[in-house]
């Protein structure tokens, strides 16, 4: 990344700065986020989105909507990060990493209830911080783990994009891509446009062309000839959240890939830090999928491609069933097999 995807700037009364990423590939901006409003508008446009980033753009949510508060005590202060976390947990409804940033900004508020409102607010800082650095240091490890994964030679077909435009600077799926290729391994990606947003066109393409890495876009419906032809070993995707069976959500299509990559032969990975698995729920059909708005499918970056007042269904997301998933590559190591036993041997370790 030349940049990375946000990053605070200042003391407690700072600010958050993001890529704008709705404006990729078109034009390259990084724009001020100075309140919990415009955060909880960037999350719902889309101008931060990734399961891992919209976490670490939550707990920055947080630090900005206690920023001008006119709080006199501890307790105040708690009551107020409570109310704050309450709304931005609205924004967004599948990424369970955006419920876990807040839950852990809250938790550290709680505990700090009788210090000063200062001093809470310069510990929810620090709190935020370390979530970005640890989330750098996470995606990093996926792709230790993961590398083996991309075949020499080979071609590797991805969805949407969980490269470092969704993280903190490296990715989850890209990672793996991004340590394959830095340690010398020659392959070749085939990305998805990702409709209708089109994330794997403007996004995914855009990064791995910033890494030198070869890659060709495909549209969605062209993955099972690209398979039939023999052009994909691999099938590497991001999560956004993982049951405790390890049946995975990520954006709408994805299943459909992995169906395609089963009746192909072809194994399919899912690359997610530990934080994307929600152990509370049993199966993907808890999960709860986000429904987005009719527009991003009849005109799409403002140009109408559908009649005036046609009905739309719009999921944003679709849960892959874990017997589709041949391993699910985390910071902690790889669940092979994806078994509710390996899920809770890696990931419910905390």
């Amino acid at each position: 990344m030349p940049v990375p995807t946000i990053t605070w700037e200042g003391d407690i009364d700072g600010v958050a700065k993001i890529i704008d990423q709705t404006l990729l590939p078109g034009a390259y901006r990084i724009i001020e986020i100075d309140s919990v409003t415009a955060m909880w508008e960037a999350i719902k446009v889309l101008r931060v989105r990734g399961a891992p980033a919209i976490g670490i753009a939550a707990a920055m949510g947080v630090v900005l909507g206690v920023k001008n508060t006119d709080a006199e005590t501890g307790e105040d202060l708690v009551a107020k990060v409570e109310q704050v976390a309450e709304y931005l947990a609205t924004s967004r409804p599948t990424a369970v990493n955006l419920f876990w940033a807040l839950n852990e900004m809250t938790a550290v508020a709680r505990g700090l209830a009788g210090e000063s409102p200062r001093r809470i607010r310069e510990a929810l800082l620090a709190k935020a911080l370390a979530i970005l650095e640890e989330d750098r240091e996470r995606c990093r490890a996926i792709g230790r783990h993961g590398a083996r994964f991309v075949p020499e030679g080979g071609g590797v077909l991805t969805h949407c994009n969980a490269g470092g435009l969704a993280t903190a600077d490296y990715g989850t799926a890209l990672a793996v891509m991004f340590a394959a290729h830095e340690a010398g391994t020659a392959f070749r990606v085939f990305a998805d446009e990702t409709r209708p947003l089109l994330q794997g066109a403007r996004l995914t393409t855009w990064e791995l062309m910033q890494a030198g890495i070869d890659v060709t876009l495909i549209c969605d419906n062209m993955a099972a000839q690209v398979m039939r032809e023999g052009k994909v070993q691999a099938v590497v995707v991001g999560a956004d959240r993982i049951a405790a069976n390890g049946d995975a959500a990520n954006k709408i299509g994805t299943y459909g890939v992995a169906v395609l990559a089963k009746e192909h032969g072809i194994p399919f990975y899912v690359a997610a830090p530990t934080n994307t698995f929600d152990l509370t729920l049993e199966t993907g059909a808890d999960i709860p999928i986000e429904e987005r708005g009719a527009d991003e499918v009849t005109q799409g970056f403002g140009r109408r491609t559908a009649p005036e007042g046609v009905q739309v269904y719009s999921p944003a997301f679709d849960v892959t069933p874990a017997a589709y998933i041949a391993a699910i590559i985390t910071e902690r190591g790889v669940i092979e097999p994806v078994t509710p036993e390996r899920v809770r041997e890696v990931a419910g370790s905390d």
